[in-house]
Parts: structure tokens; sequence; C-alpha cells
């Protein structure tokens, strides 16, 4: 359905501009908002820190599994030394008499300590495990912390550009409350479908024979038809349908 022609004083156009500028002034400023690089930066440091955070998870738990290892290691040799102790201390102390019976102590022992040496290999491996565990862990501990730090400053950056952007958004959007009160509401309705169907711009001047909406120039038949329209039509490019504004320094 095509629009109807509208009528507007040439004060009342050109403060259309004004408009127009501050709303591209907002665009800008939602523009930098959404494409900070801070925002880029934390999103590619959470997805380390994710990968980090989830290594760090699987260390401690293999070092909580192994210092449960090593206990029970240190238990088993624990036991058998303990033992061994006692059948020594019998062996001292003369209570066994029997030589069949002071030969079996005697074979237990050696056993004992065959168990023993098995036992502290097998300690000794764990701890080793250990070790090499918890260096692990402290090595993605250290990295995950200097992550936090890392994410803290580029929040702290963030927020403080946000905040100065924010300002800016208020101001403007206060300045583009007071123009828009001052346009008619027709006018200011067709500006603003022609500036969501046109890249943001729905307004633009008309600077010696060009309109610096496309950029384009306007043919003479054109120039000739705002020319002889009266100062208070609301224009139209042809080329790009943008609402036209006659200023000091149009050709026409």
């Amino acid at each position: 359905m095509k629009e109807p022609t509208l009528n507007a004083e040439p004060a009342v156009q050109r403060r259309l501009l004004d408009l127009q500028d501050l709303d591209l002034q907002l665009d800008q400023v939602a523009h930098k908002r959404a494409s900070l690089p801070e925002h880029q930066a934390l999103k590619e440091l959470t997805a380390e820190k994710s990968v980090v955070d989830r290594e760090l998870v699987t260390a401690d738990t293999e070092v909580s599994d192994l210092q449960r290892e090593q206990k029970k290691a240190d238990s088993d040799v624990e036991q058998v030394r303990q033992r061994k102790a006692r059948n020594q201390q019998r062996i001292d102390s003369g209570q066994v008499t029997s030589p069949r019976d002071l030969e079996n102590l005697q074979h237990e022992i050696g056993s004992l300590d065959r168990r023993i040496s098995d036992l502290e290999d097998a300690e000794l491996e764990v701890m080793e495990k250990l070790e090499a565990a918890e260096a692990v862990q402290i090595d993605l501990r250290t990295r995950a912390e200097a992550f936090a730090g890392r994410q803290a400053e580029l929040e702290t950056s963030r927020d403080a550009v946000l905040k100065e952007l924010d300002e800016q958004r208020a101001e403007y959007g206060d300045k583009r409350s007071t123009v828009a009160a001052e346009l008619p509401e027709q006018l200011l309705a067709q500006y603003q479908r022609l500036r969501e169907h046109n890249g943001g711009i729905g307004a633009a001047p008309l600077v010696g024979k060009r309109c610096m909406g496309c950029r384009m120039e306007l043919a003479p038949s054109d120039l000739n038809t705002i020319k002889s329209a009266a100062p208070d039509a609301v224009l139209r490019c042809d080329e790009c349908g943008r609402i036209l504004v006659r200023t000091s320094e149009s050709a026409a």
C-alpha cells in the first residue's frame, strides 16, 4: 500500500535529520557494546578455562585416589613389619624352645622380609605416581588461578567501557526523545518504517545533486521535480526511497 503524501515545515524536516544523527549515534553505541574485544577475549578465555577446570577435576580425583592408595600401601607395610617384629621378639626373648617352632618362625620372618620388600616396591611406585599427579595438579591450579585473574581483569575493563557506553546511550536517548517529541506523528512513523528497511537510515539530506542516503546523484528530471515541489512537501529519493530533506547545500 502506497504511503500517504506528507507535509512538514522545512525546519521540522531538518529536525528529522537531527533525529537521524542521534539514531546513528545510538546504533554506533549498540554496535560498540556488542563488539567489544573483551567479549571475544572472555569467550575464548572461558573456553580455555573450562578445559583446564575439567582437567583439574580429573587431577584432583587422581591425587585423592593415589593418596588413599598410598595410605593403604603404608598400612600394609606397617602391618607386615609389626608381625615380623613380634616374631623376632619371640625368638629374641627365648620364649620359643622347640627347634621346629624356632625354624618355622625364622622361615616366616624370611617370608615376611620378602613380603615387606615387595610391598615397599609397590609403596614407592605409588609415591612416584602421587608426586607426578600432584605436580600436574599444582600446574593446573596455577593455570586456573591465572585464568581467574585474567578473567577478572577483562571483566573490569569490559564493565568500565560498558558503563561509559551506557552513559552515552542515556545521553543520546534523552536527546532523541526531545527531538522525536517535536516531530509530527505521521512523519515520525514513516521515518521509523523507512529506517527499519534501509539499514538504519530513514532520512537523508540532499547535498548538491546527491542523496546522502544512497549516495546516488539524482537525475535532472528528479531535480526539477524537487525544485517545483512546495517547501513543506516531504520528498522521497527515487533511488532508495528514503525521506529526502532539502538543506542550504541542496542544488534543488
